[in-house]
């Protein structure tokens, strides 16, 4: 139980909300699919954040001689990374909450629960005043509440203070859909807003220790499968335009007028940098000449953007060359709903070609990408590819051989790369991450760790046998040990269908003692056989 927030927590935050952000992204873009290929709420969150991990990575040492302090430098490096890598008008918001939260804390010597909320505050007001006309049941209407609740919480706790923050921000999200007549229509929740929940559970989670995250809300009713809706701003206008600009304060002043006269959803937020700064645009318009001439009159654009939202109002029938997805192979139902979240279809355990093929073909997708986890189910992959190219669809197959494999490279899938570049990163990343597999051993055998007898517990790292034991936690914790011995900054558990009660949280309590620094996240897997499942990043 952490009760400051140092810059060394900083960084751990940046990177647990990463890869919260990462699990929950499917199920984000799904809660209000902004009309751009591979561009909806979740994906934009992530790619904002991924920019902000990216600053404090490479920066994070190089802590100014006088000025802010270290927490206070950390936070201004991951809002510097938000802004400069934002992407749509979650993304916009979310680096200027950050920048808010930087500058309340940067001078205090100490961030308890009172200068958390001070924070939270202080992001609330830098997101509205970013946002041209600010609506409420949006991402706004969210964090106000969060900072509300933070602030009437009134004490130095700092995990109270965040817990009460992320509670206040559920209940706030579950209000969007009275708040906001798209989403009750829809009967989703707002996206931006279920991307900060996320954060802040997060954040919790960090400073405590305690991942059971906030569920979402559960939409009312669900929208039908080819409707696509904008996650801001009014179906008049047709493109959405965004662009980086370095100028003057007082130029700014005069673009946003000439901005909100052209269109709607406009937000501009810069980095607080004086006299000349760098702000981030974005804005839905009709005329894109006009809005891109006005950056030009106000300073120097770049990294302009322009979507046409008409290109993807629908999803078309058939295979579309720029479609994309995901088939994976599972067993066990905590696993497969792991693999939904992410936006994967999912195809229950040893399956033919022909079931292989024909979830292939029900994505609708041109280009395919399958994980087979398992070695046996490669072959079978394989021979759907093959098939499936007969019917004009590309697949690749990513050599998966455990579940925790095909999480870390579904991890890393990007729409702006080449398909091809994208297979490369997943098998890369699918590559990185070790796999080990915790079983009772079967029957009599000789292994490479010795002699085992039935019942024996087995722990199996890349499918050789590495340890024979007589207890389940303490074989479970021992191969986690061995691996993490060899480097490692994140651990995955998935409990299995008999794993007994508390399992991963024992596993989770040793790996925080004896590896402080090595992020730990568990999941219930529902996998047969295999009490338990480990993968190391």
């Amino acid at each position: 139980m952490l009760d400051t927030l140092d810059a060394a927590t900083v960084r751990r935050w940046c990177a647990s909300g990463l890869a919260a952000l990462k699990r929950h992204q499917g199920e984000i873009d799904q809660l209000n699919v902004y009309p751009v290929p591979d561009g909806d709420t979740g994906t934009n969150l992530v790619l904002t954040l991924t920019s902000a991990q990216q600053a404090l990575a490479m920066d994070l040492d190089t802590l100014p001689h006088s000025g802010p302090t270290a927490h206070g430098h950390a936070l201004r490096l991951m809002a510097q990374g938000a802004l400069l890598g934002a992407r749509g008008n979650s993304g916009v918001i979310l680096s200027q909450i950050l920048r808010g939260v930087a500058d309340e804390v940067a001078m205090a010597p100490v961030v308890r629960g009172r200068e958390l909320a001070a924070a939270l505050r202080s992001g609330t007001a830098a997101a509205y005043t970013a946002v041209a006309r600010p609506v409420e049941g949006t991402l706004l209407t969210v964090v106000a509440a969060a900072a509300t609740a933070a602030v009437q919480a009134d004490t130095e706790d700092l995990p109270a203070v965040a817990r009460a923050a992320a509670r206040a921000a559920t209940e706030a999200l579950a209000r969007t859909p009275e708040q906001l007549p798209a989403l009750a229509r829809a009967g989703v929740v707002d996206a931006g807003g279920r991307g900060l929940c996320v954060l802040l559970d997060a954040l919790v989670a960090v400073l405590t220790g305690d991942t059971a995250a906030h569920p979402a809300p559960t939409p009312r009713s669900a929208r039908p499968a080819a409707t696509a809706a904008r996650e801001t701003g009014s179906e008049e206008y047709a493109y959405e335009v965004q662009f980086l600009l370095d100028a003057r304060a007082e130029a700014v002043d005069g673009l946003r007028r000439a901005l909100d006269a052209l269109g709607d959803s406009l937000v501009v937020v810069g980095d607080g940098r004086e006299p000349e700064g760098t702000w981030n645009v974005h804005v839905h318009v009709n005329d894109v000449g006009a809005a891109v001439e006005a950056g030009v009159a106000a300073g120097r654009p770049y990294r302009i953007s322009v979507t046409r939202f008409a290109d993807q109002s629908e999803l078309p029938a058939g295979p579309v060359a720029t479609r994309r997805a995901a088939v994976v192979v599972a067993t066990g139902g905590g696993i497969a709903e792991l693999f939904t979240a992410e936006g994967a279809t999912v195809v229950p355990g040893n399956p033919s070609t022909g079931e292989l093929l024909d979830a292939v073909r029900s994505t609708g997708a041109a280009r395919v990408v399958v994980l087979p986890n398992d070695a046996n189910t490669e072959a079978v992959a394989s021979a759907a590819a093959r098939e499936a190219r007969r019917h004009g669809i590309k697949v690749s197959v990513v050599p998966t051989r455990s579940p925790v494999q095909a999480l870390a490279a579904l991890a890393v899938r990007d729409g702006d790369r080449r398909f091809e570049d994208d297979v490369i990163a997943m098998a890369e990343a699918a590559g990185a991450c070790r796999y080990a597999e915790v079983c009772h051993a079967s029957r009599e055998a000789l292994t490479v760790a010795g002699p085992c007898r039935p019942g024996d517990v087995l722990a199996l790292v890349e499918g050789e046998v590495h340890l024979i034991g007589t207890d389940l936690t303490d074989t479970c914790a021992a191969v986690v040990d061995r691996m993490l011995g060899g480097g490692g900054e994140m651990v995955t558990l998935l409990a299995g269908l008999d794993a007994p009660a508390g399992l991963t949280d024992a596993v989770r309590a040793h790996v925080e003692s004896r590896w402080p620094f090595v992020e730990v996240h568990a999941y219930p897997g529902g996998q047969p056989f295999y009490p338990l499942l480990v993968g190391i990043e």
